[in-house]
């Protein structure tokens, strides 16, 4: 038996941090004739686009004069969370849309530009998988459509609107801190949800209306928006791998992108693959070693001797840089046949086939290579990375090697 706290009714609960999301949504929502939510698909967002649809549905809020959901998809989301969350914009389209006037209500899926998808980026232009110290993923996959979408969006709105996201303490320490700051300056408290205010011309305003709420809330409530209110979000539970035994937090898990390269041990796919339902989807698993072979200098080029524009010696000599050609093409086979390996397993269970490399992207990537593309001051001139090179010194003299036929 869990034994209680002394503060145990001082407790946060969900009813309490539902209660406390619709004051902070009937507070600032009433300020904006317009309001977007930021969708993702992951458990978060999950939750914030549903109960606001369900506050909505309710009476408990007021609806605005427009309701946009705007689904940024990367395109490298784990494959049964993209079902789930078309899954969602489906069950909000057929439940919203009714409660607003023509034109009300919408959902827009988010793509990156064709160039700067996944692979076309690293297969079609060289640039080498995100890693730690160069992580592109997040500005290129993400940041730069969802801001597009947002800017054509205030241009038809015509004003700045309230942009609702599921950011949320304690889903990371770095954004914890932000959060801290924030309504450290302005005075904010967490429960009257996490609001930033922006300039008069800027796109919008932003509210985090569940950033009070645990972990076990998001759960609780995705469930119970399931079981209760016929939302389709029982699913991301289970795709999580969520077990949660009785009295106990549960995880804080979270997912990035397929194999991801920036983690040492991809939990959320081995989680999944673990599942029977989804142990199809195992050779996924060949995706970060491929990442972190690729970043190997033999499959690179190397700057050497570079000289600035003032004719001195650049600071980052033998620097590497993009995949050749070669890298880029042998890559490109691996993963279309790690794609065609899953796609012939869901064929034959009547699964969804697995799109990494979709047409419109392998006919681009294609066009590319064979243009020789490569990044901004690479022309694939340089010497490839695993070649030794005399060290060039700092004034311009060249260290030549001990032994000529080294």
């Amino acid at each position: 038996m869990r034994t209680l706290s002394l503060f145990e009714e001082d407790r946060l609960t969900l009813p309490k941090s539902i209660e406390l999301s619709a004051e902070s949504l009937r507070h600032y929502g009433d300020l904006y004739k317009h309001w977007a939510i930021a969708f993702s698909g992951g458990k978060d967002s999950s939750a914030t686009v549903t109960l606001v649809a369900h506050l909505i549905e309710t009476g408990q809020i007021a609806k605005p004069e427009s309701l946009t959901v705007l689904y940024a998809d990367t395109r490298q989301e784990l494959p049964p969370l993209h079902v789930s969350a078309l899954n969602i914009l489906d069950a909000l389209r057929e439940r919203l849309q009714p409660h607003f006037q023509e034109g009300g209500f919408e959902t827009r899926v988010v793509q990156p530009d064709l160039d700067y998808r996944y692979f076309v980026y690293i297969l079609g232009r060289g640039v080498p998988p995100p890693s730690n110290t160069f992580r592109w993923c997040t500005p290129k996959l993400k940041v730069m459509s969802m801001e597009r979408e947002l800017e054509s969006l205030r241009q038809e709105r015509g004003e700045k609107f309230l942009m609702l996201t599921g950011v949320r303490i304690g889903e990371s320490a770095a954004r914890d801190q932000r959060i801290a700051v924030s309504c450290t300056k302005d005075g904010g408290e967490c429960g009257q949800g996490w609001f930033q205010h922006s300039a008069t011309g800027a796109v919008a305003d932003t509210l985090a209306p569940i950033v009070h709420w645990r972990v076990c809330h998001v759960w609780d409530w995705l469930l119970q928006a399931d079981l209760e209110l016929g939302f389709p979000t029982f699913e991301i539970a289970r795709i999580y791998g969520q077990e949660v035994s009785d009295g106990e937090e549960p995880l804080n898990a979270r997912t990035g992108c397929i194999g991801c390269p920036l983690v040492q041990k991809d939990a959320a796919l081995d989680r999944l693959i673990a599942q029977p339902e989804w142990s199809y989807l195992a050779p996924l698993q060949k995706l970060r070693p491929l990442y972190w072979e690729v970043r190997k200098p033999q499959y690179r080029l190397r700057k050497h001797g570079e000289i600035n524009k003032n004719g001195s010696l650049a600071a980052k000599q033998n620097r590497l840089g993009p995949l050749t050609l070669d890298a880029r093409r042998w890559m490109l086979k691996q993963v279309l046949g790690i794609q065609a390996e899953v796609s012939e397993v869901a064929r034959s269970l009547g699964k969804p086939e697995l799109s990494l490399i979709n047409d419109e992207e392998l006919a681009r990537i294609e066009e590319l290579i064979a243009a020789k593309t490569y990044p901004e001051k690479w022309d694939g001139t340089e010497h490839r990375g695993d070649e030794w090179l005399p060290e060039i010194l700092p004034d311009g003299s060249v260290q030549p090697f001990l032994f000529d036929n080294f």
